[in-house]
This record gives structure tokens, sequence and C-alpha cells, in this order.
């Protein structure tokens, strides 16, 4: 679901891993459908893009809300733009020859800087319902897949770096945290 004027926003903080309780628990269901959602929205579009992101959860900026915003490519390099309220994950089969997973480097806004190897769906799908509580729907590939996934397991309180082994999930957070010890432990 596209959003007229989307990048018309105020770039909020990115809240880092740590930092805040409401990235590390499930964000409350949205129940009101209004122009404060409508400036949310833009508001996220502009903090995704001012971080250099290609996805961003509402709880990445502070705001205890299941709500994500994408900008993204698919497997066949075009670009996924929308945004979806209450999602809902579907991890789908493989079309064709398409391969189940896919193992690549991710990374988050919320923990600055280093990428790992985790593995995800390469077919997914969000159900959830727009600005105005209308039913809408992406289905993606590849990366855009990725992105899917990983906005709606910040929805549910989880940093990709929970779902790594403890060891190279310590390693990331010192790598996010740098010499200076910005990012909390």
């Amino acid at each position: 679901m596209r959003l007229p004027g989307r990048y018309d926003g105020v770039a909020r903080p990115i809240v880092t891993y740590g930092s805040n309780p409401v990235l590390h628990r499930p964000c409350a269901p949205v129940t009101e459908f209004d122009r404060e959602l409508r400036h949310l929205l833009l508001d996220m579009f502009a903090s995704m893009s001012a971080a250099d992101g290609v996805g961003l959860a509402a709880n990445q900026i502070g705001v205890d809300a299941r709500v994500f915003v994408i900008d993204c490519p698919d497997a066949d390099g075009e670009d996924v733009v929308g945004y979806v309220v209450n999602p809902v994950l579907t991890v789908l089969d493989p079309v064709g020859e398409e391969p189940a997973v896919e193992l690549t480097e991710e990374g988050c806004l919320s923990v600055p800087g280093p990428y790992a190897e985790l593995e995800r769906a390469f077919r997914a799908r969000v159900d959830g319902v727009d600005v105005h509580g209308q039913p809408t729907a992406i289905e993606a590939t590849g990366m855009a897949a990725r992105c899917l996934q990983h906005e709606v397991d910040h929805l549910e309180g989880t940093v990709y770096v929970d779902r790594l082994p403890e060891e190279t999930r310590e390693r990331l957070l010192a790598e996010a945290a740098g010499p200076e010890g910005d990012l909390p432990a």
C-alpha cells in the first residue's frame, strides 16, 4: 500500500538495541485510524530514508504500534514500497525453482553497523490494513521478503540479533557500541 507524499514527514531518531523497552516487547495493535496514524507513517518513511534503511517498524522510533514501512528491492530487483498496519506474517512455499530459504547478510538500524548471516524464508506475505482500516497485503521475494520478516519480528519485540547464537550476538552488539560504548548492551 503506497502512501502519497510518503517522504514528507519528519525524521525521528532511531531507537537502538537496549535503549528503550518498546523495542523488546510486542507492540500494541492500532485501533485508531486517524490523522495521527497518517503522520506516524509519514514520519516513519522519512526516518527510514534519513537513516538509509529499507524498512522500519514503529517501535524503532519509540512508538508502541503495530505498523511498519518498507522500501526494498525484491528478488527481481523491483522496489517493494508500502506499509502495513497490524500485519500478520505468512511464510509462503516457494514457487517453481525458488529456494524455500535464503542465507544472507542482515543488518538493522537499531544495531547500527554490523551485519550477520541469517536464514529467512525466500517468499513471504503480510496481511493487515491500511491507514483507513481497509484490508491490504504485501507479498515479496528475496530481500523484500526478508524485510517483511524482519519488520514483523520488530513488532513482536525481536531484533534480528536475538535470532543469532549468543556469542555472535554479543560480538555484534559490542561492534555496534564501538569504542565509545554508545549502544546499551
